[in-house]
């Protein structure tokens, strides 16, 4: 018989709101996690704004050199070379205070985002019979991976295309750009998180599944629509040139590629376990 983590009473004995006290604490200590982490933030406070927030506003950040190697090599527009043209300022009295606040919140969030899946993971495998456990214990190594790689992907390649785009995007010269801190920083934050949770596409279709709410024959059937969507959701969070959505499409298309395939993979486990019963049931 299973038992819930952190009591002493069995699954089928806990009523709605021993559930609701087990969700609470694992709540608490997911939130404590992003406070601590988030206070680290708090203290580095160069290296988080300095570094890393300013980072893709400097003409020397990688993505730049890189794009500016290319372009220089095919003979193309050189812009990527020089970097955004703009300054930072905030015009509120709290201004700054309240973005290292929020800022050093969300880092926190983001850096204890496997701690965060921990805490879920524990929530709801007393729930899953013995051998879900053993087939799920890559849940959270998995899960994290692609997180990370999705705000890696967000981080150098959504910010910095969409940074360069609207900073050097100009509808006349009268005009400067002096973009406000509250602004700059919801371009960095939006773009590395959303690029975080898209990546964990995979992970979402393998639980879709194994509730049998999807299936790989009805992604497939629906991998047109997939495309006008990924193509529209490229479009929201990247700047409107063709190239941008070009490179956020491909990564999104491979993922629901990959997710058919996990899909696939998890209905046949389902179909070998079925056999087995049958011939257990059978003997």
């Amino acid at each position: 018989m299973t038992k819930k983590i952190g009591t002493g009473k069995d699954e089928n004995e806990m009523s709605f709101l021993d559930h609701l006290e087990v969700l609470r604490w694992h709540l608490i200590r997911s939130t404590l996690a992003v406070v601590i982490v988030g206070i680290v933030a708090f203290i580095a406070k160069d290296f988080i704004f300095d570094t890393i927030l300013f980072g893709p506003k400097k003409a020397e950040f990688p993505t730049y050199q890189f794009f500016c190697q290319i372009s220089r090599s095919l003979g193309l527009d050189e812009s990527f070379c020089d970097g955004p043209d703009f300054r930072i300022q905030s015009r509120q009295m709290a201004g700054q205070f309240s973005a290292h606040i929020w800022t050093s919140i969300w880092a926190g969030f983001i850096l204890a985002f496997p701690y965060i899946l921990w805490e879920v993971w524990r929530f709801i495998s007393p729930g899953l019979y013995e051998n879900e456990r053993k087939n799920s214990r890559g849940f959270i190594l998995i899960a994290s991976l692609l997180f990370f790689v999705g705000v890696l992907f967000g981080y150098y390649v959504i910010s910095p295309l969409s940074i360069n785009f609207l900073a050097n995007y100009k509808v006349s010269q009268e005009v400067f750009n002096d973009i406000d801190l509250a602004s700059y920083i919801s371009t960095v934050r939006s773009s590395v998180i959303a690029c975080g949770l898209i990546f964990e596409l995979p992970i979402l279709m393998y639980f879709l599944t194994k509730i049998g709410l999807v299936t790989p024959e009805f992604l497939r059937k629906y991998r047109k629509i997939s495309i006008v969507v990924v193509l529209i959701l490229s479009a929201v969070i990247t700047p409107p040139d063709v190239a941008s959505q070009i490179i956020v499409a491909i990564p999104i298309l491979l993922l629901y590629e990959l997710s058919i395939y996990i899909s696939k993979i998890v209905l046949k486990r389902e179909e070998r376990k079925l056999k087995r019963e049958k011939a257990k049931n059978k003997a």
